[in-house]
Parts: structure tokens; sequence; C-alpha cells
């Protein structure tokens, strides 16, 4: 997840976007909050967002939940939902406050719980962020990113990371610790040459809808040098929509617009790269 700076202009609640031409293949929306509202509104209905995602070519979701409330929501909603797989952690920005009442073993160990259902395919999101934590929070933010990867390692799922202003010390730790198997940058957002890095290393690029954004040559570049299999793609709902629609509520349904933008920067058909993508996201989480 994403705060809320990260997604441009603020909604007036007037912009509501319009569904987009459905995609030719159904691809996956690989890291979405349906948990989280925004602007004041509360989280969308569950099971209307689905629909309306699966009506464009959406039919699969990774449902994240990065706090204990919203890890306890997405192990109910998979049970309830077969286009879905969850994923559980800790956010990088909520570790320093559970240090601070003393509760974060004890959340660590709810995660580990919740993280054994056979449909939470994915530990995190996790990572570093130093833009909303201050100095006297990222020791315990680091300690945390090693506590998941450690998870993710032992129970064979996939680690997803949260990633801002961060790069160089993400891939520190992860040289330190040794990824697991199936690492996934959530929300790209570095440049050509951390694109290049986190490739050699042998994980996949997760990109949202700030890929579309006019100021974001810098991503687009580094998604051109993507090979198409080690891409995903992702909302990060409710935040990062889209073009044309930047600012407004972001949800899983406006994955096509992301997609098509991708596919012009990488120079492959929009099929072909939906294709990619819906083989991909299984072979990291495995069927739904």
């Amino acid at each position: 997840m994403t705060a809320p700076p990260d997604s441009g202009r603020r909604s007036s609640g007037a912009r509501v976007p319009e569904a987009p031409d459905p995609l030719p293949v159904a691809v996956v929306d690989n890291h979405t909050h349906l948990d989280i509202g925004r602007d004041g509104d509360g989280p969308p209905d569950v099971a209307a967002a689905l629909s309306r995602a699966a009506a464009v070519g959406v039919d699969r979701v990774v449902q994240v939940g990065c706090d204990l409330p919203g890890a306890r929501f997405t192990v109910e909603m998979v049970d309830r939902h077969p286009g879905m797989l969850g994923g559980v952690g800790i956010h990088p920005n909520e570790a320093p406050r559970l240090a601070a009442t003393g509760s974060l073993a004890t959340a660590y160990a709810e995660i580990e719980e919740l993280a054994s259902h056979p449909r939470v395919r994915v530990i995190g999101e996790t990572g570093l962020d130093y833009f909303r934590t201050g100095a006297d929070g990222l020791v315990t933010q680091e300690d945390s990113f090693r506590w998941h990867i450690d998870l993710a390692k032992r129970t064979g799922k996939a680690l997803q990371i949260h990633d801002r202003d961060a790069h160089a010390d993400v891939l520190r730790i992860l040289d330190d610790e040794g990824a697991p198997e199936n690492t996934v940058l959530h929300c790209f957002s570095g440049d050509l040459e951390m694109a290049r890095t986190c490739l050699e290393r042998g994980y996949l690029l997760s990109f949202a809808g700030t890929v579309t954004f006019k100021n974001a040559q810098g991503l687009r570049d580094a998604l051109a040098v993507t090979p198409v299999d080690r891409v995903l793609v992702e909302t990060d709902a409710p935040y990062l929509t889209p073009s044309p629609w930047r600012g407004a509520t972001n949800a899983p349904f406006l994955v096509p617009l992301t997609v098509r933008a991708m596919a012009g920067v990488m120079g492959i058909a929009v099929a072909t790269l939906c294709e990619t993508l819906s083989a991909t996201s299984e072979r990291v989480y495995g069927p739904w």
C-alpha cells in the first residue's frame, strides 16, 4: 500500500471512473486493498468490486492485508471469493507503531497463524519506507522486514515488498537474508538501474497505475527492459489510479488501463502481455 500523497490529485468525489474496454485475456490484479476506503469513504463492497473487475477481464486478485485488521479481513474474504487469494503482513509503517506499544511480537504471532491459511499465498507487504517513518523507527522496520523474509522462506510463499525511498537498503537486506524464491517488488518505484539490479537477482517487478503518469518516464524506462515473464500488474487500490482517472478512487476494474499502457511501452500485443501476466501470476502464487 502506498500512502495518498503518491496518488496525485485528490478526488473531489465527482469523478467516478468509467469501465475501460475489456481485456482480450483475463489477468490478475497482483496487489489490492479491498479493506480500505479513500477520501472518507468506507471500503468497497467486495463482491461488487470483484464482479465489476471480472467484467473487464480482471478475474483474479491478490488481496493484501497489511495490518492485523486487514490481515483478518483478508483471511475471511479468501474463503468467500474464489477469485481472490490473500497476502498478510505488517506494513513497514505499522511495525514501529506496534513496537511502541509493546505489541509487535503478538502481531507477528497472529500474522504467522493467518499465513498458514492455504489461500494465503503472499507474505507482506513488508519492506522499508523512509518517507513516513522517522529515524527512530528504522531499526524496527529493518527487523520487521527480516522477520517477514524468514516467514516467506519458512512457508514457501511469495514475498511482496514495499520500497519507498529505500532502494539500496531493500536490496542490501535481501542480499543479507537471501531472498525467497518468489520475490515481488510491489508497486515498483525504481529507475532503470534499480530494475536491472532486481532482474539480475531474479525478482519480479509489479507495476501500478503510476506507470501511466506523465511524469513517470523513469518507470517506463524500467518497464521497457523488463522481460515480459518477470512483470506483474496491480492497482494498489484505492490509490495510484491510472490515467486518465488519476486522483479518483482506484479499483481492480481499472487494471486494463495500466495493462494497455504497459503493452505500449514494451512493444508487444495486449493479448500477449495478458497471457503472460496470467501465467506468471499462477506460477508465483499457484492456482486460484
